[in-house]
């Protein structure tokens, strides 16, 4: 089993920045790329990035692109999304995921607890 725990959540005024971290423990050999996830409220939960573990291959949501960095620290099996320029529409639970380079993307495999990302207007 892999377990992943986020964590960095919190409440920012609209255009500030936040990071948040998720540390892999576990079978971490058995996930190949890790991705971040959100659902807002009353919305279903929605793509936001994901990163290849191997190589460093990215891909961002249109919504992110620009203002979102996903990175990875694999000597810590620890993964990171800096978030820049944050907007109110950006408020939702977020969750840090793993699974297969192809599928991560779109049904990763592990799922963390989430934390709350609040943007104030």
């Amino acid at each position: 089993q892999v377990q992943l725990v986020e964590s960095g959540g919190g409440l920012v005024q609209a255009g500030g920045s936040l990071r948040l971290s998720c540390a892999a423990s576990g079978r971490s050999f058995r996930f190949s790329a890790m991705g971040w996830f959100r659902q807002a409220p009353r919305k279903e939960r929605e793509f936001v990035a994901v990163i290849r573990w191997s190589g460093g291959d990215t891909y961002y949501a249109d919504s992110v692109k620009g203002r979102f960095t996903i990175s990875r620290d694999n000597a810590r099996n620890t993964m990171y999304q800096q978030m820049n320029r944050l907007k109110p529409e950006d408020t939702a639970v977020y969750y840090c995921a793993a699974g297969g380079e192809a599928s991560c993307r779109y049904k990763p495999d592990y799922w963390g607890q989430g934390t709350q990302v609040t943007v104030s207007s």
